[in-house]
């Protein structure tokens, strides 16, 4: 079944619909309304920009109540579909069957997990990437696509085989067993700094589940290679936070040491563009 009060497309849709899905990370309604506006098909709750826009590491120290606050406030203000980074699903299959319910109740039509063991730690700290037995992860996704009520709901099975440095075959391996289980679609992550682990991937997967990239530390592989090599989705996770870091910076920076800000109004969001984004004029139909 499907719910009918839903406004925007499902990603099941969107995915079916495009070529090549262009997702952009974000970790607050405005980040996930410009990334839209400019003409990323979805959008990526990003654990890593949540837990960081609070100034936490990205080590499963938030709850599943509070990504999922900041997905569903993200999904409120689209009309492209969020896809939810959801970690390890929260702890065992239990809480991943309760976290199903709860996301598509919010109206989240996409969430990815990963076989790592709990608590996790970011792919790319320097840290344990452990991974889950492949037959308890799949037993997740299976305990996912059980739990879900709509038809529509999108479950894309993660693997860190080669974060972890268990190298190609691993991935391949585990995301065959993660196919048989029944997931929608396979996440594959590497943290070198060449596309050369993730082409071979693609090389020899054979098309079985359409295929998400994170292509962070290679960013230099462009959409139109990727999609020809086999990717389905490309999520460029976390490059608006860093942006907004930079930019941040640099000009709260040059604020302090000039005493003024008149130098940097003509290279800055004005307030109209503020007002925008808010979508003021619509909130003040109410009034007339």
């Amino acid at each position: 079944m499907s719910p009918t009060n839903r406004t925007y497309p499902s990603f099941r849709s969107v995915l079916a619909a495009h070529p090549l899905t262009r997702i952009a990370g974000a970790h607050s309604p405005l980040g996930g309304v410009i990334a839209e506006q400019v003409g990323f098909q979805a959008v990526w709750a990003s654990s890593f920009e949540i837990s960081a826009a609070r100034c936490l590491p990205d080590a499963s120290l938030l709850g599943m109540t509070e990504y999922l606050e900041a997905a569903a406030n993200i999904q409120k203000a689209l009309t492209v579909p969020v896809v939810a980074d959801c970690d390890t699903g929260f702890g065992n299959s239990m809480n991943v069957a309760y976290m199903v319910a709860e996301y598509e109740r919010a109206g989240i039509t996409a969430v990815s997990i990963e076989d790592k063991i709990f608590p996790k730690m970011n792919s790319f700290a320097a840290a344990d990437h452990s991974l889950l037995d492949v037959g308890d992860f799949a037993h997740k996704i299976e305990t996912a696509k059980k739990a879900q009520s709509d038809d529509e709901f999108f479950v894309i099975a993660r693997t860190e085989a080669m974060i972890s440095g268990l190298g190609v075959d691993e991935a391949l391996k585990r995301c065959n067993v993660y196919a048989d289980a029944g997931a929608d679609a396979v996440l594959v992550h590497s943290k070198k700094d060449t596309k050369d682990e993730v082409i071979a991937f693609l090389d020899a997967w054979e098309d079985r589940l359409p295929v998400v990239v994170v292509p962070t530390t290679y960013p230099d592989w462009h959409a139109d290679e990727a999609h020809t090599a086999g990717v389905s989705a490309v999520i460029y996770a976390n490059q608006g936070l860093r942006a907004t870091i930079t930019s941040l910076r640099n000009a709260l920076g040059s604020i302090y040491e000039t005493g003024h800000s008149a130098h940097l109004e003509d290279s800055i969001a004005g307030v109209k563009d503020v007002f925008a984004l808010q979508r003021l004029d619509q909130w003040q139909e109410f009034t007339a």
